[in-house]
């Protein structure tokens, strides 16, 4: 593995910068110590920095070589509410926030190709470095954007990197086209009439409602869609009811919906409706439907690709470079820059033997910190070989 030999120097220091983010997670657009780190470190190298863009990310400026051409590298920056279960010593502060998804990785990562760039200047044009806060659920790059990050900070291509927990260490899985899923959430309310359990007629029951709604929803995946089309109908949440002896007064379901094609995003919306409309009327209940359409789908273009992969492959060799994984139905809000700007999104295994395959979004989950130069080297090469290191 040719790892870069300087950003290899800096591995331990690397080491500690990610458990310190480890230990002191933020949630979305909460990340003011975060920011404020990384923004201290980027200017001790050098390098511009803006604070305050999407409300708490925070963009670099690396300029090399005369050149016309600039490159956006993406890192998130938030955690995850939910409690963490590992008892290492850098383990969270904090009782109920954790970097469960390796977003403390990826921004630490990114720092490291930054110091690399910012001291070397191998390169004609401009690296824009977007360190962005809430990728999730709630569209940090969504809000990078509205606050105009590509009017002020242009990029011709952008990329990011993402850690994949069931890859072995180094792997890089990248490819054109759809890698990652339109995210789209629902919360559905079905009102009736409460009443005496020992009475059901003198009130509206929304439960059986509820669960042929329930029935209803999954078999729109298994009899409406093609079947070579992916979809995927989750319903996370049911609830209803105060007493055993009482009949509820509503039902509220909560879930997701993910698909590859906008085509098939908009046949399952509109089937979606359609379903909860039809069997509420007919059982005389009152339907509230919030559906709120979220990350698009996360789409390569080629030329980008392919350009990652070489920058890729000469970090991690040809025998790690993984171009026929299929595409996911996880999403991520760095395709809403793969609209704006070409750009390409890459997976960088992390597992050992001894690091082991817990999943992100798990309280037991931590980056393995021996992905650390590996990211960093593979940014850092994608740079010089785009914009014409020697």
């Amino acid at each position: 593995m040719a790892v870069i030999d300087r950003i290899a120097a800096f591995h331990p220091e690397m080491t500690e910068w990610r458990r310190d983010f480890h230990a002191h997670p933020e949630i979305g657009f909460e990340e003011v110590r975060t920011g404020g780190i990384v923004a201290e470190k980027l200017r001790s190298w050098g390098i511009e920095v803006e604070q305050g863009f999407g409300k708490t990310g925070v963009v670099g400026v690396i300029r090399g070589r005369p050149g016309n051409r600039s490159i956006g590298l993406r890192a998130d920056m938030d955690a995850l509410p939910m409690p963490e279960l590992n008892a290492f010593a850098h383990r969270s502060i904090y009782e109920n926030r954790m970097h469960a998804c390796g977003h403390d990785g990826h921004t630490t990562m990114l720092l490291g190709a930054a110091r690399y760039l910012a001291e070397t200047r191998n390169f004609s044009g401009t690296v824009h470095l977007i360190f962005q806060p809430a990728e999730e659920g709630l569209t940090g790059a969504a809000e990078m954007l509205r606050d105009g990050l590509f009017e002020k900070y242009p990029c011709d291509q952008v990329y990011g990197i993402h850690n994949s927990f069931d890859l072995p260490l180094g792997t890089a899985a990248i490819r054109p086209g759809t890698v990652l899923a339109a995210v789209d959430y629902f919360t559905l309310t079905l009102t009736g009439r409460s009443s005496h359990a020992a009475a059901p007629h003198q009130g509206l029951d929304p439960l059986p409602c509820a669960v042929q709604v329930y029935t209803a929803l999954q078999n729109l995946v298994s009899r409406r869609m093609d079947p070579h089309d992916t979809v995927v109908l989750s319903i996370g949440q049911f609830n209803a009811g105060t007493s055993q002896i009482v009949i509820p007064e509503t039902v509220e379901m909560r879930g997701t919906i993910r698909t590859l094609r906008p085509s098939v995003r908009k046949q399952m919306d509109e089937l979606f409706h359609q379903t909860v409309q039809g069997i509420a009327a007919a059982h005389g209940v009152e339907v509230t439907l919030d559906y709120k359409r979220s990350y698009p789908p996360t789409i390569n273009t080629a030329e980008e690709a392919s350009a990652f992969e070489a920058a890729a492959r000469d970090v991690v060799g040809p025998a790690l470079i993984k171009t026929n994984l299929p595409s996911l139905t996880a999403g991520e809000d760095f395709a809403y820059y793969l609209e704006k700007a070409p750009g390409a999104f890459m997976l960088l295994g992390q597992m050992t033997p001894e690091h082991g395959n817990v999943p992100v979004h798990n309280g037991r989950y931590d980056f393995n910190d021996d992905l650390l130069p590996i990211g960093a080297s593979c940014f850092a090469r994608l740079v010089e070989q785009q914009l014409g290191g020697e």
